[in-house]
Parts: structure tokens; C-alpha cells; sequence
């Protein structure tokens, strides 16, 4: 079993991705696609903060250290947003769910114990996340979701993780649905508010980037040292190579620059054989 690390203002879509500062709390950041995406937003000017199991290398970031697959983490969160400076409401917050589990196990014969453990990281963990970060939250903050191609298919020999990855989505789908419910609960409290216009509720979004095959450590460790594993899993991308953990950080950061992609699974693969 392998644990793996696994936006600003303006209105529309801009071409290009301009973050402003801000507070990112990411989960897994200290390698992979987690790493890539911290590195981006502190470039940028955020104030990043990691919780996972191993420091995150990147000078200026501070890391969380827990296990998400163990109960009582989010205990440890919470002080920290209550404690520190990074506690002010309500602030622009990017919260990305990036920690997984990937485990290897057929329908057939699945370790109970296992597949707790992943769904306890890949889809309890994010939800649990969401309720002690989501009062802290204000204009323009964001809620998102690294989830797989796997999100929407199925490949033997990975039931707890295509199960975990397909429940995932659904998690982002309804957090679409209950971010819009409180923001017109907002809407409607603050019409009764004298001078106050109803344009000036919290808008949060969501969405669900799903990447292809990335030349992470959590994929090697699943790819072995088979060769002909390695090739097959080539011959499915169009382009016959794996994504770069900084390809997909920049799809995650668009996504957090653009509201409109509110609801969105958002695909970013390099083209898929398809068979």
C-alpha cells in the first residue's frame, strides 16, 4: 500500500493563470503533484501550508504532520487556523485535496483492513477537511479535488482506489451543490442588511481535476520494475509519454483562478487510447 502526495481575482476566464495571494492548505505536499502545486502557489505569492505525513522540502512552507488515515488529525488543524495568523476570517483559501492511498487488490479478494484505510485518506479524509477549513473561507476561496482518470473507469487489479477515486467525485458534486446552498443563505441574510448589496456573499467553488498517468513516486511504485507493464501503460496516452507533476499543478491552478469551472471534473490526460 502506497500513500502518495499524491486563484485570484478578475471576472471570467483569464487565459492565463494569475494568482494572488492567499492561504493554500494542501494535503500530500510533500512530493508528487502536491510538491509541483505548492511550489506554484508560493511562487505566486501564497502562503502555503501542507499537512501530511513527511515535511515538504520547499523553503517557507509549513507542514502539518499527520496521518490522515488515523482519526483525530483534523484536531490539529483546526488549532493551527484558530491559533495562527492564518486564522483570520474570512480569508482567500484554496483548500486542494491531494493525499491518496493506492492499493492493489481485486474484487475478489479485498483486505477489508486495506480499503478502509484508503477510503479513510482518499474520500473520509477530504470530507472531514472541508468542515473545520469551510468556516474560515471568504470571497473567492476555493474547495478542490485531485481525483484520477480512474474517477470514471474502471482497470482490474485497483478496487479500493478506483472505488475511493469514483467516490471522490460524488463528494465534489455535492460540495457543489452545498456551497450553493450557503451562498444563498448568504444571499438572503445579507438582502435584509441595509446598503448592502447581494453580489457581496462568500463565493466558494469546486471542482474535481482528474489526471492521467503522472511521472510521480506513488506510480512508479505501482508501475514495478516490470518493463512491459511500464510500455503498456505508455501505449494508452496519445502522446506516449506521462504528465508532469507540474502540468497537472498548473491545470489545479487554473481551476482555482476560474469560478466558472464550479461543479467541473476536469480531465487533464494527454489523450487516452481509446479501446
Amino acid at each position: 500500500m502506497k500513500q502518495g502526495s499524491g486563484g485570484a481575482s478578475g471576472e471570467g476566464v483569464s487565459p492565463e493563470v494569475k494568482l494572488h495571494d492567499g492561504l493554500l492548505i494542501i494535503t500530500g505536499a510533500s512530493r508528487g503533484i502536491g510538491l509541483a502545486t505548492a511550489s506554484l502557489f508560493s511562487a505566486k505569492g501564497w502562503r502555503v501550508v501542507n499537512i501530511s505525513r513527511t515535511e515538504c522540502p520547499l523553503p517557507g512552507v509549513h507542514t502539518i504532520i499527520s496521518d490522515l488515515s488515523m482519526p483525530g488529525w483534523e484536531v490539529l488543524i483546526e488549532d493551527f487556523l484558530k491559533s495562527s495568523q492564518d486564522g483570520e476570517k474570512h480569508r482567500r483559501i484554496c483548500l486542494i485535496h491531494n493525499a491518496a492511498v493506492m492499493v492493489r487488490d481485486s474484487s475478489l479478494a479485498v483486505n477489508a483492513d486495506e480499503m478502509r484505510q484508503c477510503f479513510e485518506v482518499n474520500v473520509i479524509a477530504p470530507a472531514v477537511l472541508n468542515r473545520v477549513v469551510h468556516c474560515f473561507m471568504g470571497h473567492r476561496s476555493s474547495i478542490l479535488y485531485i481525483g484520477s482518470t480512474l474517477a470514471e473507469k474502471g482497470v482490474p487489479g485497483s478496487t479500493s482506489y478506483v472505488a475511493s477515486k469514483h467516490a471522490l467525485v460524488g463528494v465534489m458534486k455535492v460540495t457543489c451543490q452545498d456551497l450553493g446552498q450557503a451562498f444563498a443563505s448568504d444571499n438572503l441574510l445579507k438582502s435584509d442588511e441595509p446598503q448592502t448589496s447581494i453580489s457581496t456573499a462568500n463565493e466558494i467553488h469546486t471542482a474535481c481535476i482528474c489526471p492521467g498517468f503522472t511521472g510521480t513516486e506513488m506510480l512508479v511504485a505501482h508501475l514495478g520494475s516490470d518493463p512491459e507493464f511500464k510500455a503498456s501503460i505508455l501505449g494508452m496516452q496519445t502522446m506516449a509519454r506521462l504528465l508532469d507533476p507540474k502540468e497537472v499543478a498548473r491545470v489545479v491552478a487554473f481551476c482555482a483562478e476560474n469560478p466558472a469551472v464550479n461543479g467541473s471534473v476536469v480531465h487533464c490526460n494527454l489523450g487516452q487510447v481509446e479501446r
